[in-house]
């Protein structure tokens, strides 16, 4: 049986070949560009359409990185320790280590307090104040240096 398609005769057979190898070279396509130029790439911080943005930030602000000043994206975490609350107190004590960008990547890190740079082994010390139906409150007080534990 043969399908006329224009002007050029094709094999039922054929024509699904065809078909199998369109299909096959857009899904090769799309992994392609999802590997070179999607989220999941090396290169993602780095292209102009992505969401991450310059060390423009400033430490006491929302979706900052109180160490690095980096801008943090929705799923970003800080690395934290929080430490159990006194008896009556309605705050605990944290240690904030920082982002993936300042404990992987090397960015520099700094005290919003003292303004020393900090080592890896370093954190900074800060009050969380737990809401009920509101984000919690953290309040940096300083750096291991310059606030003594």
């Amino acid at each position: 049986m043969t399908v006329i398609l224009s002007w050029y005769h094709i094999n039922m057979s054929e024509y699904i070949k065809l078909l199998g190898f369109v299909i096959i070279g857009i899904v090769l396509l799309w992994i392609g560009y999802s590997l070179f130029f999607g989220k999941m790439s090396p290169l993602y911080p780095f292209l102009p359409w992505s969401k991450r943005k310059p060390l423009t930030g400033k430490a006491g602000d929302p979706q900052i990185c109180p160490v690095c000043s980096m801008n943090l994206l929705k799923g970003d975490q800080l690395k934290t320790v929080a430490f159990p609350a006194r008896e009556g107190s309605v705050d605990r004590i944290m240690h904030i280590k920082g982002c993936y960008n300042c404990l992987e990547k090397g960015l520099p890190r700094k005290c919003p307090v003292c303004g020393s740079n900090l080592s890896i082994e370093d954190f900074l010390v800060s009050r969380m104040f737990e809401r009920n139906y509101q984000k919690n409150h953290v309040h940096v007080l300083g750096c291991n240096k310059c606030r003594k534990v």
